[in-house]
């Protein structure tokens, strides 16, 4: 099996075989293995390749790991706050992305507002094959409007929810899927690919007020437990109206 998460290193490293098999100082062949997935290079050679790559040597090669290790090690980083993410973060992960871009949050207003490379950057990612979905909150629903009284900002969350799917409306291809859920929103969850950024929300606390983490696909311990409830609620959603609203 292609070791695709070597592949997609290499690539962001702006290296072919013959680069990173001199940086690794072995054969090219040995690199076409690795890539093939016929074989795992030894533990110092990995830590090298792995250096040269700036990625975890557990992610590049999982299965040579001990599993016991992995053990949080899905973890990249934790933020106080979502505003305590770095800036540059959310826009260099979708630039990274090139399979799968998805969204599940009531509004996620500040990606429009705040990242002007946000939307033409969904955008070419969607035109060039990737598949984006967006999850956004449905205002005919009951969850949108408990929100809304949870906040104390009369009707805030249904505008913002209005203001964002103008924009997306507005700027996204036909590519992009849009759907409205109404399902309580415990985390808003921003997947690139493997890479993947959880705003977990507290009662009362305004989202941009509560703990983000930044994880990256390893063992799927972490990973697989938000791809799966994001499928639960992108199952149970409607398809968004694609007119824009005065």
């Amino acid at each position: 099996m292609v070791n695709e998460r070597l592949r997609r290193a290499m690539n962001r490293a702006g290296l072919d075989i013959r680069t990173l098999a001199a940086a690794a100082e072995v054969s090219t062949k040995s690199v076409e293995r690795w890539l093939g997935g016929d074989s795992v290079p030894y533990p110092r050679t990995r830590y090298r390749v792995a250096a040269v790559l700036q990625e975890d040597e557990s992610y590049l090669w999982p299965e040579s790991a001990n599993l016991a290790s992995l053990a949080g090690a899905e973890l990249v980083a934790t933020y106080p706050r979502r505003g305590d993410v770095p800036r540059h973060l959310w826009t260099e992960l979708l630039r990274a992305a090139d399979r799968d871009v998805d969204l599940l949050a009531f509004a996620g207003l500040f990606l429009t507002e705040e990242h002007t490379d946000w939307l033409p950057t969904l955008a070419q990612k969607a035109q060039g094959g990737a598949r984006v979905r967006l999850l956004l909150g449905d205002s005919q629903g009951a969850q949108l409007a408990a929100r809304d009284a949870e906040y104390r900002i009369g009707g805030g969350v249904a505008g913002r929810v209005t203001a964002v799917l103008n924009y997306y409306r507005q700027k996204m291809p036909e590519q992009v899927e849009i759907r409205l859920h109404d399902t309580p929103l415990y985390n808003s969850i921003y997947r690139f690919d493997d890479e993947m950024l959880v705003n977990v929300h507290a009662y009362g606390v305004l989202a941009a007020h509560t703990p983000t983490m930044h994880l990256r696909r390893i063992d799927g311990a972490f990973f697989n437990t938000y791809i799966e409830s994001y499928e639960r609620v992108w199952a149970s959603a409607r398809p968004a109206d694609r007119g824009v609203e005065e």
